[in-house]
């Protein structure tokens, strides 16, 4: 497994969710959800920041596809966020296969007692620390980068 930190992000219309974890890749923490703007390179340039300021290793962003993996609307959205995205940060940026990480989310945010209502604020960036710890779990099986890399191999 490489050390270093990891951005994931969960790309909705409104908010994008946000969770980093620790250079041991031991612990995945849900940062404030960034809100979107109409204008895309407003919205990756707050990403940008972001990810120089964590000097993270690698970003994954959760590729949303249906049930039986096909591409849907908000599966091209995430990728035009992803490929703008990795034009702009010297870090590696990866779509990895989100199913299910709201649900698993949703439940576990109600499981710490949040009701649906108070859970809404905190889903997308919950939903965030599911595809991380996925991410980080196929690493740690596979000894394999997970995903699919967006962008250059030779930089942004």
């Amino acid at each position: 497994m490489r050390l270093g930190k990891r951005l994931a992000l969960d790309v909705g219309k409104v908010r994008i969710g946000v969770a980093v974890c620790d250079s041991e890749c031991i612990l995945s923490t849900p940062l404030e959800a960034i809100k979107r703007s109409s204008d895309l390179s407003k919205t990756i340039a707050a990403i940008s920041s972001l990810v120089d300021d964590l000097q993270v290793l690698e970003v994954y962003i959760g590729e949303p596809v249906s049930l039986g993996g096909q591409a849907t609307e908000s599966t091209q959205d995430a990728r035009a966020v992803a490929t703008e995205l990795a034009r702009n940060v010297s870090a590696p940026v990866r779509m990895v296969d989100e199913r299910f990480t709201t649900v698993s989310a949703a439940a576990k945010l109600r499981s710490a007692g949040l009701s649906t209502r108070e859970a809404k604020s905190h889903i997308d960036s919950a939903s965030a620390v599911e595809i991380l710890e996925m991410a980080l779990r196929l690493e740690r099986s596979s000894g394999q980068e997970p995903g699919t890399r967006i962008g250059s191999i030779d930089g942004p």
